[in-house]
C-alpha cells in the first residue's frame, strides 16, 4: 500500500508540475500576444509598420511629373470623388498628371480588380488605391510594388494590409467612431436601443463599427438588438433599416457605418413616421452636413475626405522622391452636428460635391 501511495502521490506531483508548465506556457504566450498588439498600436500611432512597408527607394518614378492613378471603389460614392478633387487640386499645384479609374458600384470588386490589371499595363508612376476587398486586391498590388510602381492605400488606417505598400493615409475609423459612440451616450443618458448598419464585409466596416461598439458595450442602458449590412449606398441604407424598424420597432438610435447609408436610414425613419429615431453615421458628405444642419438626422464623424485627397498626394511625392519613410499618415476627424456643421458648409471649397445654396 505505501509503495502504491507513493506511486501516486509521485504521479500527483508529475500532473500539477505539468500542468504549471502548461499554464506558464500559456502566460508567455499571452504576454507576447499582448507585446504584439501593443506594438501594433504603438506602430500604428506613430506611423510605421516596417514589416508592412515597400521600400520607396526601390520605386521607377521621380518627384517631378509624375503620372498617378487614383482608384476608389466605385464613383456611386460622392466621398470619393472628394478625396479625387483633393487629389486633383494638389496635382495642379505640384505639376502632377492624374486620372481617376473606378466601377460605378461599390460591390463590383471584380470590375475594381480588372482596372487595375490594366492600369499595370500602363506607364504609371504611382497608385493612390483604396479598395473593398483588401485580400482580392493583394495580389495585383503586389505585382504593382514588383514592378517598381509607388502603391499607396488612402482612406484607411490599416497596418498590415496583405501586401507590402509604401504608405497609408486616412483618420483613425476606430478611434473616430469611438468618439462618436461616447457623443451618443452623453446625447440620450445612456439609454438607447440601437440598430447598427455594417458595409460590406472587410476592414472598413469592422473597424467603424467596432469603435462605436467598442465605446456603448460599457453602459448597460446602450442595448445593440440588431446589426445587418447595408452595402455602403442610400438604397442599402433604406432597405436596411426599413426591415430592421419593422423588426424591431424598439430601436431608438441607427449608427452606420457611412453617411450614405445613414442618409438612406433617415429617409426609412421618415417613411415608417420615427421622427423619434436618432441617426448616426460616418464620413462627413457634403449631403449628410446639409442634413444634420436642417436638423433631418443627428451626428457624422467628419473624415474632411478632400484634405485627405490632398495629403496623399504629398505622400506619393514624397516616396517618389526617396524621400519618404514614413507608413501611416493620419488625417483629422471630428464629430459634427447641427452646433457646428454650418462651419463646413461655409467652407465650399473644401467640399465635394458643393453644398446645394450658399450658407
Amino acid at each position: 500500500m505505501r509503495r502504491t501511495n507513493g506511486l501516486r502521490w509521485l504521479l500527483l506531483i508529475l500532473v500539477v508540475l505539468a500542468l504549471a508548465a502548461c499554464g506558464g506556457t500559456a502566460d508567455d504566450g499571452s504576454e507576447e500576444a499582448a507585446d504584439a498588439t501593443t506594438a501594433a498600436e504603438t506602430s500604428k500611432a506613430v506611423g510605421a509598420a516596417p514589416e508592412a512597408k515597400a521600400d520607396c527607394g526601390a520605386v521607377k518614378g521621380e518627384a517631378e511629373g509624375a503620372r498617378i492613378a487614383y482608384m476608389p471603389p466605385a464613383t456611386e460614392f460622392p466621398y470619393y470623388i472628394a478625396i479625387g478633387e483633393g487629389i486633383k487640386a494638389k496635382a495642379a499645384e505640384i505639376g502632377y498628371e492624374t486620372f481617376m479609374l473606378a466601377p460605378q458600384s461599390g460591390a463590383d470588386i471584380e470590375g475594381q480588380m480588372g482596372m487595375i490589371q490594366d492600369v499595370l499595363t500602363q506607364e504609371v508612376d504611382g497608385i493612390v488605391l483604396s479598395t473593398h476587398d483588401e485580400k482580392a486586391a493583394a495580389p495585383l498590388v503586389k505585382q504593382a510594388v514588383e514592378q517598381n510602381i509607388a502603391v499607396v492605400i488612402v482612406n484607411s488606417d490599416i497596418a498590415d494590409f496583405p501586401t507590402p505598400v509604401h504608405g497609408v493615409v486616412g483618420y483613425r475609423q476606430r478611434p473616430g467612431t469611438h468618439k462618436l459612440g461616447e457623443y451618443a451616450i452623453d446625447l440620450v443618458d445612456g439609454k438607447a436601443k440601437v440598430g447598427l448598419i455594417e458595409g460590406q464585409p472587410g476592414y472598413h466596416s469592422t473597424e467603424r463599427i467596432g469603435g462605436f461598439v467598442d465605446a456603448i458595450e460599457g453602459e448597460p442602458g446602450m442595448e445593440i438588438v440588431a446589426s445587418q449590412p447595408g452595402g455602403w449606398n442610400v438604397e442599402g441604407g433604406n432597405k436596411t433599416a426599413t426591415d430592421m424598424l419593422q423588426a424591431h420597432p424598439e430601436i431608438t438610435m441607427i449608427m452606420t457605418a457611412n453617411d450614405y447609408m445613414s442618409i438612406g436610414a433617415n429617409k426609412a425613419a421618415k417613411a415608417l413616421g420615427r421622427d423619434d429615431v436618432i441617426i448616426l453615421g460616418n464620413d462627413g458628405d457634403t449631403q449628410a452636413l446639409e442634413e444634420i444642419y436642417s436638423g433631418d438626422w443627428e451626428a457624422t464623424v467628419n473624415t474632411t475626405p478632400f484634405e485627405m485627397g490632398g495629403k496623399v498626394l504629398e505622400v506619393m511625392q514624397g516616396c517618389l522622391g526617396k524621400e519618404f519613410d514614413e507608413f501611416y499618415v493620419e488625417t483629422p476627424t471630428q464629430i459634427v452636428d447641427k452646433e457646428n456643421a454650418l462651419e463646413y458648409l461655409q467652407q465650399p471649397q473644401r467640399l465635394h460635391p458643393k453644398p446645394s445654396k450658399e450658407y
